[in-house]
């Protein structure tokens, strides 16, 4: 595992030797692949990439986070999005196969509980009512609205999640059911989030959950459950996630890069993780695309995280 600091430093020496500029006109591919939740900013950071390096080359897939660190571990991908941090498996399979790399936090979002625009019941959710309709015990046995509050309605809960293989399954298990991966498995999985958002959006009795930016590009068919931080109902809103009080569903997402590729300037990878970073810091793009970006700080935090125990701290 190579530092942040050395990311930095081996960047900028790329960008300053002139091996590799944004008018560059060599040919490059750049193969991306990972979280659905940050599929939406690598895409964008791609596509705009491309308005000032028409040669570039960059393929953007979705399989969750896990089937992400999978291909990027197997060295078929140099660039990994993820919604949470590397487990220690995928850390071992790529130690084995000789990949290093550096996991570099891009933004924060806010993983949103989703229900129909018509359900006026289930506007504000606890984390134990969330955990009382998700977890492992709740299969089978819950399995209407009034089980989880006898006011609600007498009718099947229509449950629409991410699959294992996502980050968001992995953060959203950790903080409702208190263990990563703990979940019950009735429910309609997709890695896809459009996938989810049609099946919400075509059940009044349904609840899902996703990445915001997926509630925001479909807010005109979908709803949005407030979620209560210990102190009040919060909604899921960049604003929110700012102020830090979006808890406990607000957290960082990531992308992890491979520092062979990071470092051999015939790939373009420096070049556009750069580009990437500038974008980011700017903030403008990340906003866009319904995202919150990193605090002006978090440059300083993050250095002196990584120096020390990389990735714990987002743990």
């Amino acid at each position: 595992m190579v530092k942040f600091a050395q990311f930095f430093g081996t960047v900028a020496a790329v960008a300053t030797a002139g091996a590799l500029t944004a008018t560059s006109a060599v040919a490059q591919t750049i193969a991306i692949d990972g979280s659905s939740t940050v599929f939406p900013i690598t895409e964008a950071m791609a596509e705009e990439y491309a308005t000032v390096n028409s040669s570039a080359d960059i393929t953007v897939g979705v399989s969750g986070t896990g089937g992400g660190f999978k291909k990027f571990c197997a060295g078929e991908t140099v660039i990994s999005d993820a919604s949470r941090p590397i487990k220690d498996k995928e850390k071992a399979l790529c130690a084995e196969a000789g990949i290093e790399y550096i996991a570099v936090p891009v933004a924060y979002d806010a993983l949103t509980v989703v229900i129909h625009p018509d359900n006026d019941w289930a506007t504000e959710l606890t984390v134990e009512q969330l955990n009382a309709i998700w977890d492992p015990a709740a299969e089978g046995v819950i399995t209407r609205w009034n089980q989880v509050n006898p006011a609600w309605p007498n009718e099947e809960i229509g449950l629409f999640g991410p699959g294992t293989d996502s980050g968001t399954f992995d953060y959203f298990t950790k903080k409702v059911n208190g263990e990563e991966g703990a979940s019950r498995a009735d429910y309609t999985a997709s890695e896809d989030d459009n996938v989810l958002v049609r099946g919400v959006a075509g059940d009044e009795y349904s609840l899902g959950y996703f990445g915001l930016a997926y509630y925001l590009e479909n807010d005109e068919i979908l709803g949005a459950a407030n979620i209560y931080n210990g102190e009040a109902f919060v909604e899921p809103t960049v604003a929110n996630v700012e102020a830090d009080v979006y808890k406990p569903l607000g957290r960082p997402i990531f992308i992890y890069v491979n520092t062979a590729a990071l470092a051999d300037s015939s790939t373009g990878v420096a070049d556009f993780v750069s580009f990437y970073l500038e974008q980011a810091a700017a903030g403008d793009l990340i906003l866009e695309v319904g995202y919150v970006p990193l605090p002006t700080d978090a440059t300083d935090s993050t250095l002196e995280a990584y120096d020390t125990d990389a990735n714990t701290i987002f743990n």
